[in-house]
């Protein structure tokens, strides 16, 4: 009998799951653990007063998972919830531009309780993650752009999916249990990309939500609670419900056997990565001519399809706002040098000369580039003066893109300046960079230490 499209899948991810790692991949894994546990640590910092309510409203005798930066422990849900909505909330995680989508801060909090609640190692953990951003991505990169075109948030749908088959992969779970689990999973999925509106702050909800609904499907199918038998393909399933067309083939493994993890990008700007080619072209502008912002009297971005709508606006109504904005993202960056998480505080949000600039920035799309995604995410930038000269930067991948990537040594920097955002000492930072490039040693000091 013909495999569906679920077996296809589940078939090749069980099989992935009780292979070697390869250590390059490995590598990747480690860099992507490091990368979310300093979004979690600042992000904590961000949310600390409206999460400790949340918390506080549930049963704080719960000590199953440490809560990240904030010195308690929570039920496995509730960790899993703010851990996850706290690391989006700098948006500085990691992310997959095929997928549009983000996968560290989704999967990791996940597999990382889970981790801590259940006794597991460090391989255990680096299993997940390497599994559980696979599943994702290859269900995504199928129904991908039509999947965002519809309205979708891929971070809460892939994420869901992608935490689910992380906590299988460090559990160690039959096949059948793995089929179950991707099947509670996309029963599950949801998420909006109306969040993104205003000043909302539930995009990292979507984010928050996914890990806590994909730990509840992982232990729905360790239950033996079983799920349908084509959840991914079926009539009214995955592809038929998520997408207007979708690739099937994409969910076999890369010919040359790469895996998706290694394909993921990082953040080196606290904006939404949209935004990232326009902050980098400004950037080099102001760097290679020594652009001053009252010397600017226009400035034009001419960018990919989407990311025109919704990243257009100059009315800045909050941070959330300020990091959705490329107008006001371009600006800052002009008028600091800078795009890390304080160029999106109030004192630059409100100040008068950045938001003079940011109001001068048009957005508008360009066909050419449209036509290179999702290959290539590029942005144009031209600073018009106020004298008449002309200076046009293009960037066709922003710092962090795999063709572009950031280096152990940028990452641990970034680490460590989030880290101290989080209130860490910078020997602290420095301990923890320590343990997680070593986790197969153990995993008790490290969650002492966050």
């Amino acid at each position: 009998m013909k495999k569906n499209l679920t077996d296809i899948l589940i078939d090749d991810l069980y099989k992935q799951m009780n292979e070697q790692i390869p250590e390059a991949v490995v590598m990747q894994a480690k860099k992507c653990f490091l990368d979310y546990l300093g979004t979690g640590l600042a992000g904590a910092a961000m949310v600390q007063d409206k999460a400790q309510k949340y918390l506080d409203f549930f049963d704080t005798t719960q000590n199953e998972a440490t809560v990240v930066g904030f010195k308690r422990k929570a039920s496995l849900h509730n960790a899993v919830f703010v851990n996850g909505y706290a690391a989006h909330l700098t948006e500085l995680d990691d992310g997959h531009r095929f997928c549009n989508v983000h996968l560290g801060t989704t999967i990791i909090p996940a597999v990382l309780a889970v981790a801590e609640y259940e006794g597991l190692k460090g391989e255990d953990v680096l299993r997940g993650i390497v599994i559980g951003y696979e599943a994702a991505i290859r269900l995504l990169r199928a129904i991908q752009p039509s999947h965002k075109n519809r309205g979708y948030h891929a971070s809460g749908t892939g994420g869901t999916i992608g935490a689910a088959m992380g906590i299988a992969a460090a559990l160690k779970f039959s096949k059948s249990q793995m089929k179950d689990a991707l099947s509670a999973a996309i029963a599950s999925v949801v998420g909006f990309l109306e969040v993104l509106e205003d000043d909302s702050e539930l995009k990292p909800y979507n984010v928050g939500r996914a890990g806590h609904d994909g730990l509840t499907a992982a232990y729905v199918a360790r239950a033996g609670f079983k799920g349908p038998n084509d959840m991914v393909g079926g009539k009214r399933a995955f592809f038929a419900l998520m997408s207007d067309e979708y690739d099937e083939t994409s969910l076999n493994r890369e010919k040359d056997g790469a895996y998706g993890i290694e394909m993921v990008y990082r953040k080196p700007y606290a904006a939404c990565r949209h935004c990232h080619a326009p902050i980098e072209a400004a950037l080099n502008l102001k760097k290679k001519h020594n652009i001053e912002i009252w010397d600017i009297r226009e400035i034009d971005v001419y960018t990919y399809k989407a990311a025109v709508l919704g990243h257009e606006y100059t009315n800045i109504q909050g941070i959330t706002s300020a990091k959705m904005s490329t107008p006001f993202s371009v600006a800052v960056a002009l008028a600091t040098g800078r795009a890390g998480l304080n160029e999106f505080l109030p004192q630059y949000i409100e100040d008068k000369n950045i938001i003079a600039l940011n109001q001068k920035v048009k957005v508008e799309e360009d066909k050419e580039l449209t036509a290179l995604v999702p290959n290539k995410r590029g942005a144009i930038v031209k600073i018009v003066t106020n004298d008449g000269k002309i200076y046009i930067e293009r960037v066709d991948y922003p710092k962090g893109e795999p063709e572009n990537s950031m280096s152990v040594e940028d990452i641990e920097e970034k680490f460590i300046s989030l880290a101290m955002y989080g209130g860490r000492t910078e020997e602290e930072a420095k301990r923890i960079i320590q343990q997680a490039w070593n986790i197969e040693g153990g995993l008790s000091e490290l969650f002492a230490m966050l």
